[in-house]
């Protein structure tokens, strides 16, 4: 099942890959275009936006698997392994409670970006907007995944230090491993 989950999220390194270079590439040869031939392609501007809302949405889920994201990590590291444990719990608890919102809202104003078109290439703003069901969704999900590892006690010591702030090089962690 792991292997599953790391290949997914591998996928989801290469999708960001791809989404980071198509955008690239579509605002240099439309930056060419306008200064080489005094015209340029609208629809590449449109879609490098909407690929840059998708690059944030799924790289922030990909950022939280990874313990990426901005904590309280000079007051978390005061703590003992129980309070940096308790800690890891309420942090929890409101990261689902903030993705199950984001989740809902996403899913109230559906039916509204579901009928608006974008100007350019008429697609439906909901698949734009859309980008809220995966990140509401997919911090959710890991969050409860961690949630339930911390309450059976089956959370790695690696976690808990990556959670405080410690980083430890490639030998350091394969030690503890």
């Amino acid at each position: 099942m792991q292997k599953a989950i790391d290949l997914f999220y591998k996928a989801l390194e290469v999708l960001l890959i791809a989404l980071l270079s198509g955008m690239a590439i579509m605002v240099f040869v439309n930056v060419v275009l306008r200064y080489a031939m005094n015209s340029g392609l609208t629809v590449s501007d449109e879609l490098a936006r909407y690929f840059f809302v998708w690059l944030t949405f799924i790289g922030a889920v990909v950022t939280f698997r990874e313990h990426g994201h901005l904590g309280v990590e000079t007051l978390v590291a005061l703590f003992g392994r129980r309070g940096r444990i308790i800690c890891m719990i309420v942090s929890n608890l409101v990261i689902i409670a903030c993705s199950a919102i984001f989740f809902w809202g996403t899913w109230m104003q559906l039916p509204i970006n579901w009928s608006m078109k974008a100007p350019v290439t008429g697609l439906s703003m909901g698949f734009v907007y859309g980008s809220g069901f995966f990140t509401g969704a997919g911090c959710a999900i890991i969050a409860l995944e961690r949630l339930v590892r911390l309450l059976t006690g089956r959370v790695t010591e690696h976690e808990i230090e990556a959670f405080a702030g410690e980083n430890l090089t490639l030998e350091q962690m394969a030690e503890r491993t």
